[in-house]
């Protein structure tokens, strides 16, 4: 398990598609450019929309990691 800086935690565990990203959108964009969130999911669609999201927004994803049924991502605001 890799450890990356961030400024701000989301626990979406438990949540299903659309939640985490629409959570996700909420907090980032309270944010401040440059700080890093960390979401937490345990929804496995949430590796696509993620990358999708970061993607279109062009936010960075600076990480992600799959550990069991944990899906952990840190995203740069930009």
């Amino acid at each position: 398990m890799t450890e990356v800086a961030f400024d701000q935690e989301l626990d979406c565990q438990g949540m299903l598609c659309p939640l985490p990203i629409l959570k996700t959108k909420k907090v980032i964009d309270t944010m401040e450019v440059g700080k890093v969130l960390k979401m937490l999911s345990t929804d496995a669609g949430s590796v696509n929309d993620m990358i999708a999201w970061t993607h279109q927004t062009g936010h960075e994803l600076v990480y992600s990691e799959r550990n069991e049924r944990l899906y952990t991502y840190y995203v740069r605001k930009t």
